[in-house]
């Protein structure tokens, strides 16, 4: 059975993307990128709302790659290698490999997706993980905080769900970044 992770770039007041829609002041620097890389690696399938696999689907291309540090040529890679599941009602289409696109967000689907994997998922984009967060679904949050605050913008975490957490790990990067691991206490207790 694998674990959902819910994974993400956060400024210090909490916010995915400023009130612009930039998420410039998350770029990060290569100790950042090999730590991603290394999260990413053990993800078998990453579940994506619209907007986040439209940001994502950069890692598809070779075009811009050529005189990036081999830190993100790794990440490209290991992008490529999983599994990926787009929930979008406006999409037609998904042009990425190893890409499936769904309508809609069942929570019993994802709970079976879970149940039959060999190896964790991911789930990105605020609004799809706000769903997984209201369902019960999300094991594990890895926010990694900016130092940066942004005044307004888009949430990281869902409005209105109350998350009981455990601190399982925390590590701080010598640009200021500092990753805090949680697990998330269910209803019924289990973590």
């Amino acid at each position: 059975m694998g674990n959902l992770i819910y994974a993400a770039n956060v400024s210090l007041d909490g916010f995915l993307e400023d009130e612009t829609g930039a998420f410039d002041w998350s770029v990060p620097d290569e100790a950042v990128h090999a730590f991603w890389n290394e999260h990413e690696r053990h993800i078998g399938t990453s579940l994506y709302g619209r907007r986040m696999y439209e940001t994502m689907r950069v890692w598809d291309s070779d075009d811009w790659l050529t005189d990036e540090p081999e830190v993100v040529h790794e990440y490209a890679g290991i992008w490529r290698d999983a599994d990926k599941v787009v929930y979008s009602t406006s999409l037609t289409e998904v042009t990425t490999a190893r890409t499936r696109l769904e309508r809609t967000f069942e929570p019993e689907a994802v709970r079976r997706l879970k149940e039959t994997s060999d190896s964790d998922l991911s789930i990105g984009g605020a609004g799809i993980a706000a769903e997984a967060f209201r369902h019960g679904l999300v094991d594990e949050c890895v926010l990694l905080l900016c130092p940066v605050v942004v005044g307004g913008g888009k949430p990281a975490l869902p409005r209105g769900v109350r998350l009981d957490l455990e601190l399982l790990d925390h590590r701080r990067f010598a640009n200021g970044v500092v990753c805090v691991r949680h697990a998330v206490r269910h209803p019924d207790g289990h973590v």
